[in-house]
Parts: structure tokens; C-alpha cells; sequence
């Protein structure tokens, strides 16, 4: 009886084995014969799709296939998608067998010039935006790269974040940095080949390595055995940030013996970009080496070294621009005939991973890494003691410093300053350099860095287990810690002989910089000003399990960090003697995220999907010391930032239009800002005086991002696709949040209550964006293409502090007797930027030469040559009703708001040969 039973169960499971209909087979490259992961399979008009795997093999075992005719799908980015007709019979398998795909050398061009392009546009260090396209690269969805590639040069930022809120991994390790949250897409410049392998996730939706983040997750493979066998030689020219960059590249694949190595060189060079003096001087190196122990245990060891040099551009008032163009650049002037930028961002910060990949069984992987960041970021500037300042924008240089004399017009020394400036109005370097010989010795000028030499270790390990063909599991466990220290380093004394290393705006220990080692005479390379330690630390855990259906996917996942923070002063400051010196209180935050979404798959071809998020986050480093580079006090009452996100879209895609619409809803609380100027006119100090250095401390700040976007493709004839994009945002502050400032020059915070932002834009490039284009693909493998784009709704940065009981109250405190409040409205109304339209043209042309592909890409950004404004802020320097008014009622404003102006016509070229 027990060898019956035995009988009828293996025939009983022998029944249901072959009687379970499916489609199988594995993708290869037609070229090198090697397997092509993450293929998308589909079956035409049904809602199935699976993905090869890292073999190449792909099934539909898990599904119910559609019986009869049907058409078979095969889609990968860069390759020629094929559909293959095929009759699929109930209870049988169809394998397929190898299917092969060729590269789309068009799409080879065109991959080719847009990741090189996603390197130049957004280039600003200073910017929350910075290079925020990097992020985006990634993704074939069509209003993203609409963003990513035309968007971008306008400081865009979809659906208004930052870059911030994006996360960036390489090999699945976050590279975000932990002082301000934001990866650094900029620093690797010129590593376009070796980061080609991406992996986008859209939003908070569902990840196989993080939780996520706002903006998306961007994870770059830089595994040397996932990297396509052959070599790559290319030559770049633009106009742009660079005159030139020459790359070459060469990936060995996976060897019969288990070996595989890829590397990568280039550098990019220019004396200066469309900015005046803006230089440009970058090497890049790269290296990766596989081993393949056996099928189940992988080792690869992964390493990119990335020095550069960049002269930075200023933001200037509209009475600078005027007088001069909008390439205009302030920090630079002649010295020895040559170019002299005074504001260069140095970087030299190394990277090496390793990464241990196992595949425990066919269904359960773990992938282990550990990376070590270390090396330097230096931001140059000059210093200047009992001397008149050296910038030539200066607003004593200026006419408008003349026409607004309180004693009445000096019309004469204004068209003095007019033409001064217009025939120069650049750094004189050699004056500086006489007036410290002339001083004695001692520099009265001198070119000094603010340095921050970085160390840090991070190490996680990731799950992923299919438990069910319907079901995986995905987890992680994460380790960061960083070792921060932050000083001024002197680089040039400018021929004087030393330095004295005191505040002069102070007096008596006040003036000492480190009571430590008083009135100290420094040369170049020393430290001095101000020296201190930053040490964080984060713990993190993730889990998610995903379920994949006919006819809906779904998923959740949750999460939990527990972030600390610490301080440590290495000088005594005179102005803080008590409070600067050794170690900080403990910052200690734990948060945690809870999100899930669903895609409802109507047909094959239309889809909903929802998503929504509730997490909090720690506060960046950045944030959490109120005047960090002086003394150890923490931002009062610091806490954990809140973040509540949900996102509707339908999805509509078939061989001919593909089309996705958003809606989405996005609420942050309780964010901590800090900000660092020079005001004039603050209240409440108790004596007759107004004017002070001071770091503006916002917290509890709420901020609201509602909007829509859409993206819509579609290939009209096989050689033509029309595309539009459009972005309909409206980002505000939500509530008034709190308001005090800190300084050296007083020793309490002065606590301004409550800062009125409530439904105050919030800046940061357009809120609406559109686009309409065209692109043609000849089967002769040449290819044109151009884009329409509009944009408006961008803001003025507005100043919180005139947003407060600071604007119309005088420096003891009273309010100012004169004080009108329609004109105050009118003072305080947040300035609008033009819109504008950019018109962008790209082309390319490919050849194949027996084994060699041969290209171009060229493409023309603002062929119309539009002026249009990035950006802008307020300067907060008139800080109350009186400054304001009487700078505002000046023929020309002295302290009026700084902007940044887009790039002219500009042009990209890139000619490339791959073997």
C-alpha cells in the first residue's frame, strides 16, 4: 500500500508538471554570444512581463499564459526589440530557445552623448539641484528624460525636490554624502562609461537595495563582469563647463577562467567654460576586477579615483549683469597675463569597494559590500584684514552705490564706477600683492581654502528570495561612519611673508581665533581660523516583500536608522571660550519609514498604479550645528524631519505610444535650514548699532509639493517619434516656521519667533515645464532630433528674517514709527522670473565597420541664444522695513537680488569608436 501511494503521488505530480502551459528560452547578445540579463519578456496585449535573469533565461511558470496566436516581446535599453509571433498550446511548453539581440548602435550614439551631457549641465556646487539629471539618467521613462536631458539646464527639479532627496548607490552601496545628504554625481565626472549601468527606481516604489528616497533611487553597477566585452576611444569638445575631454575605456568580460577587469581613463580640460575664468581641470581613473570562485560565490573589487579642479561662476545683481553680460564672472582677474579664478573647488576623494555576491540557491541571493571613502574638498576664496575688499562687484565699486548717496546723487562718481567697471571690473591680483609688500610683510590679502578631509566607512549586506514564484523578499542591514574634519587652510600669502591669525572685527581674547595658541604668525599651508571635528554614525534596516500577480503587482516595505552626531573643537575660540573646545553633546535620532504601492494591470496595455509613503528622516549633519566652525552649540529644539508621500499614475504603453500621467502629493515637516550672511538692520542687540555676521537658524520649516506630470511618446512611422512632457507644480511652504539667529557678535540668540513664509514659493527652478519634440531615426543609422521647451513659474529665494517681527521693528526693539503697511506688501512680494522657451537640436550619425562602431552626437542647446534667469535670492543684508525701503527707492538697487543666468547657445560634439 505504501509503495502505491508513492506510485500515485510521483504520477500525480508528473500530471500537474507537464500539464502546466508556459514559455520559456534565454536572450543573448547577437555579437559576442554572451547572456543578456534584465531583458524585458512580454506577452503583446496581456498584463505579463518577466525579466531574464543574470543567465539570460526567462519563463512564464508563474503565470497563466494567454492560449492561441500570440506575439512575444523582447525589450533592453541600447539593443533592437524584436516580436516574435508564436502559437501557444494548452498543457505544453513552447521553449524558444536562444533568442538573439542586436545593438541599436543609433541608441549607442544617443546613450553616448545624453550620459555625457548629464555630466555638464547642472554643475553648481552650491546648488541643492546639483546635477540632480545624474539621478535621472537611468530611466527610460519619457518625462524623466525629458528632465534629465533638456529640463536640467534650467535648474528644474521634478516635482520640486532636491538632489537631497534622491539616493545613489554603487555596487548597492549608498554614496550619499552624510554632511548634506546629496551624492555627488559632479565629483565623478568623466566616469560616463564606467557608470552606463544603471538601475532607476522611480519615486518610493518598490527596491531591491533600499528603501528609497522621494526622487528616486539611482543603484550603478559597477560589477566588472556586467559590463559589455570590448573598448571604447572618445573625443569631446562643448563649450559649455569644459573645452575638451578624451576618454578611453576597455572591458574584458567573463573569462573562461572565471576573470573579469574593465578600466577606465579620461580627463577633461579648459582654460575656461561659458562662464568668464570658470577653469576646468579633471583626471578620472577607474578600475574593477572580478573573480568568479564558483557558480555560487563571486568577489569583485571596485575602485575610481576622480581629481578635479573647477573655477566656480558668481551670482550677481541685475545692475552687474547690465553693465557687463550674463558670462559674466567676478571672481577671476589677470596676474602674469594668465587667468586667476579665486573660488576653486578642488576635489581628490578616492573610492574603493568590495563586493561579495553568493547565490545561496536559484532563489535566495546575498550580495555583502564594504566601501571606504577618503581624500579632500577644498573651497578656495580670498581674505582681506584692514583693507578695502578686492571684490570688483563690491557695492561700494558700483553706480548704484553713487545714485543712492544719502546726501543726494553723485552723478559724476557713479559714471566713474560705470566705466571703470565696464573696462575691467576683475580681480586685480596685482595690486594685492603690492599692498602686502608695501604692509611690511605681514598679508593684509591672501587666498586661503575651507577644507573638509573625510573619512568614511560603509558596509552593508543585501537579501533577496524569491520564496514563491509570485513572491520575494528583500532585506538589508547597513553600517555608516564618518570622520569629518573641517578647517581653513592657507594657500597663498600673496608675497607677504606670514599671517596673523586674529578676527580683527574683535578685540582682547575675543579676537583670538584659538586661545589655544594666541596671536599666532602662520605661512602657507597652516591651519588657522578655525579647526574642528564632525563624527557621525548611522545603523539602518530594510525589509520589503513584493507579489506579483495577472492582473496586480503590490508591495510594502518599512525601515529603521539610528543616526548620532558629534562635534569636536580642536581650537578654543576667543568669542566662545567655553563652548569650542572638545567634544559636543551626543545628537542621537532614530527614525524610521513605512511605504506600499500597487499596479492594477487593467490589459497589457493600461495600468494604474499607486504608491504612498510615511517616513522620517535625521536632520543633516549640516543642520545640526548652529555655528559649527566657532563653537558646539546644537540648532535649538532639533528634531526629526517628517515626510508624507503619495503618487497616482496610469500608465498606457503598446508597440506604437507609450504615455504615463502623475498626480502626486508630497507634505515635509518640521525641516531645520541654516544660513550665513551679513545683515544690516537687526533688531533687538540693545545698543545703537545694527549691523552683524550672523547664521540665520530656520526650524520647523513645512513645505508642500502638489502637482502633475506627463510624458507621451509616439512612433508615428517606423522612423519618426513625436514626444511631449509636461510638469504643472506648485511648491510652497506650508506654515511659518521659527526664526533666531546666532553670532559672534552677540551672545545670545535673538529669537525672532515666528519667520511668515506661509504660501511663499519655494525656490529652486521652474515650477512648470513643457516640451514638445521630434526625433528621426534613418535605418542607415542616422538620426536628428529637436525640442521645444517652456517654462515658468520660477522664484526668487525670498530672506526669512524680513519675513519676521525683525522687518519693521528698529535696533532697540520698537517699531518704527514710519512703518506703512500696503508698502510693506509691496515690499515683501516674492519676485516672478520671466518664462521663457529653449529650443535644443541633437543628431548623430553610426557606422559598423566590420567589428568597430564608428559615431558622432552633436547637439545645440538655446539655439535661440534665450537670456533666462536659473535662479536668484534675496540678499538678506537690508534686513528690516528702513534698509529695505530706502535701497528699493534708489534709481538703482544697491543690495538688490543676486541671480544666476542660463547658458547661452552652447554645443556638445562627441566622436567615439567602440571595438
Amino acid at each position: 500500500m505504501k509503495k502505491g501511494f508513492i506510485l500515485f503521488a510521483l504520477l500525480l505530480f508528473s500530471a500537474i508538471s507537464f500539464s502546466q502551459t508556459n514559455v520559456m528560452g534565454s536572450v543573448v547578445d547577437a555579437t559576442t554570444n554572451e547572456n543578456l540579463p534584465d531583458v524585458e519578456v512580454a506577452i503583446e496585449d496581456s498584463n505579463l512581463r518577466v525579466m531574464t535573469n543574470a543567465s539570460g533565461e526567462f519563463n512564464f511558470v508563474a503565470f497563466e499564459v494567454p492560449l492561441g496566436e500570440q506575439i512575444v516581446t523582447f525589450t533592453k535599453d541600447g539593443f533592437i526589440s524584436k516580436r516574435f509571433p508564436v502559437i501557444i498550446n494548452e498543457n505544453e511548453s513552447l521553449n524558444l530557445d536562444v533568442i538573439s539581440l542586436e545593438v541599436d548602435i543609433n541608441e549607442e550614439n544617443f546613450q553616448i552623448g545624453t550620459i555625457s551631457l548629464s555630466d555638464n549641465e547642472l554643475s553648481s556646487d552650491e546648488s541643492a539641484a546639483d546635477n540632480l539629471s545624474g539621478l535621472l539618467q537611468a530611466s527610460r521613462d519619457v518625462f524623466l528624460n525629458a528632465a534629465a536631458y533638456d529640463f536640467s539646464a534650467t535648474f528644474f527639479r521634478p516635482r520640486g525636490f532636491d538632489s537631497e532627496n534622491g539616493k545613489v548607490l554603487i555596487n548597492g552601496i549608498e554614496m550619499n554624502k552624510m554632511y548634506n545628504g546629496r551624492p555627488q554625481w559632479s565629483n565623478w565626472g568623466g566616469l560616463n562609461d564606467a557608470m552606463r549601468n544603471q538601475v532607476f527606481t522611480m519615486g518610493l516604489s518598490a527596491n531591491e537595495n533600499t528603501f528609497g528616497d522621494l526622487a528616486g533611487t539611482t543603484n550603478v553597477v559597477m560589477r566588472a563582469s556586467q559590463y559589455q566585452k570590448g573598448g571604447r576611444v572618445s573625443y569631446a569638445s562643448s563649450n559649455r563647463s569644459y573645452r575638451g575631454r578624451v576618454m578611453a575605456s576597455y572591458n574584458s568580460g567573463l573569462t573562461d577562467n572565471g576573470w573579469a577587469y574593465s578600466f577606465l581613463a579620461s580627463r577633461r580640460f579648459g582654460e575656461e567654460g561659458f562662464n568668464d575664468g570658470s577653469l576646468y581641470d579633471a583626471n578620472s581613473f577607474f578600475a574593477a576586477v572580478e573573480k568568479k570562485i564558483n557558480e555560487k560565490h563571486s568577489l569583485n573589487l571596485t575602485a575610481f579615483y576622480t581629481p578635479n579642479r573647477r573655477g566656480k561662476s558668481s551670482p550677481n545683481t541685475q545692475e552687474v549683469f547690465d553693465l557687463k553680460d550674463i558670462s559674466y564672472n567676478s571672481y577671476w582677474g589677470y596676474q602674469d597675463g594668465e587667468i586667476r579664478n579665486s573660488r576653486v573647488r578642488e576635489i581628490e576623494e578616492p573610492v574603493i569597494m568590495l563586493n561579495h555576491y553568493w547565490d545561496i540557491s536559484k532563489k535566495t541571493r546575498l550580495n555583502t559590500n564594504v566601501a571606504y571613502q577618503f581624500g579632500k574638498v577644498g573651497n578656495s576664496r580670498l581674505g582681506y584684514d584692514n583693507a578695502p575688499n578686492p571684490d570688483p562687484t563690491y557695492y561700494q565699486k558700483l553706480p548704484s552705490y553713487f545714485l543712492g548717496n544719502p546726501d543726494g546723487a553723485d552723478y559724476a562718481g557713479a559714471y566713474g564706477a560705470s566705466e571703470s567697471f565696464r573696462n575691467d571690473g576683475q580681480i586685480d591680483w596685482d595690486a594685492m600683492y603690492q599692498a602686502n609688500i608695501f604692509s611690511g610683510g605681514t598679508s593684509k590679502y591672501y587666498l586661503y581654502e575651507d577644507r573638509n578631509d573625510d573619512k568614511q566607512l560603509t558596509a552593508n549586506t543585501i537579501i533577496s528570495s524569491d520564496i514563491t514564484n509570485n513572491i520575494t523578499l528583500n532585506g538589508s542591514l547597513g553600517y555608516k561612519r564618518l570622520n569629518s574634519r573641517n578647517f581653513a587652510n592657507m594657500i597663498d600669502l600673496l608675497g607677504g611673508s606670514g599671517y596673523l591669525d586674529i578676527d580683527t572685527f574683535n578685540q582682547g581674547d575675543a579676537a583670538q581665533n584659538n586661545l589655544e595658541n594666541p596671536n599666532r604668525v602662520l605661512g602657507e599651508g597652516d591651519t588657522f581660523k578655525y579647526d574642528y571635528e564632525l563624527d557621525a554614525s548611522e545603523y539602518n534596516g530594510f525589509a520589503q516583500a513584493q507579489f506579483s500577480y495577472n492582473k496586480i503587482d503590490f508591495y510594502a516595505g518599512a525601515n529603521v536608522e539610528k543616526t548620532t552626531y558629534q562635534r569636536n573643537g580642536l581650537y578654543r575660540n576667543g568669542s566662545f571660550p567655553t563652548n569650542s573646545l572638545g567634544e559636543s553633546e551626543e545628537l542621537d535620532f532614530t527614525t524610521y519609514g513605512v511605504k506600499a504601492g500597487a499596479t492594477y494591470k487593467i490589459t497589457g496595455r493600461h495600468l494604474v498604479t499607486l504608491n504612498g509613503a510615511y517616513f522620517t528622516d535625521a536632520p543633516t549633519l549640516r543642520n545640526s550645528f548652529s555655528n559649527s566652525r566657532q563653537n558646539n552649540s546644537t540648532v535649538l529644539g532639533l528634531e526629526e524631519e517628517t515626510v508624507k508621500n503619495v503618487d497616482l499614475s496610469y500608465v498606457y504603453r503598446s508597440p506604437k505610444v507609450k504615455a504615463r500621467l502623475t498626480g502626486y502629493y508630497t507634505k515635509m515637516e518640521d525641516a531645520t535650514e541654516i544660513a550665513f550672511y551679513y545683515a544690516d538692520g537687526i533688531s533687538g542687540l540693545g545698543r545703537n548699532v545694527n549691523t552683524a555676521f550672523v547664521q540665520e537658524v530656520l526650524t520647523n520649516i513645512d513645505k508642500r509639493h502638489i502637482g502633475a506630470e506627463l510624458g507621451i511618446e509616439a512612433q508615428v512611422t517606423p522612423t519618426i517619434k513625436l514626444k511631449g512632457a509636461a510638469s504643472y507644480g506648485e511648491y510652497v511652504y506650508a506654515n511659518n516656521p521659527d526664526l533666531y539667529l546666532t553670532s559672534d557678535d552677540f551672545q545670545q540668540e535673538l529669537d525672532f519667533g515666528k519667520s511668515y513664509l506661509k504660501d511663499y514659493k519655494v525656490a529652486g527652478g521652474p515650477q512648470q515645464a513643457y516640451q514638445i519634440g521630434f526625433e528621426y531615426r534613418d535605418p542607415d543609422y542616422w538620426w536628428f532630433g529637436a525640442t521645444s521647451n517652456f517654462f515658468s513659474n520660477a522664484y526668487v529665494d525670498v530672506s526669512p528674517i524680513t519675513r519676521s517681527q525683525n522687518f519693521y521693528a528698529d535696533f532697540d526693539g520698537a517699531p518704527f514709527n514710519d512703518y506703512d503697511a500696503e508698502t510693506a506688501r509691496g515690499l515683501l512680494k516674492q519676485e516672478e522670473f520671466d518664462s521663457y522657451m529653449l529650443v535644443n537640436v541633437v543628431g548623430g550619425k553610426s557606422w559598423k565597420v566590420n567589428d568597430y562602431f564608428v559615431g558622432f552626437f552633436a547637439t545645440i542647446n538655446n539655439v535661440l541664444d534665450k537670456e533666462y534667469k536659473t535662479g536668484g535670492f534675496e540678499q538678506g543684508r537690508s534686513a528690516n522695513y528702513r534698509t529695505l525701503s530706502e535701497d528699493v527707492s534708489n534709481e538703482k538697487r544697491v543690495f538688490g537680488p543676486k541671480y544666476w543666468y542660463g547658458y547661452g547657445t552652447t554645443y556638445y560634439l562627441n566622436v567615439y569608436v567602440r571595438f
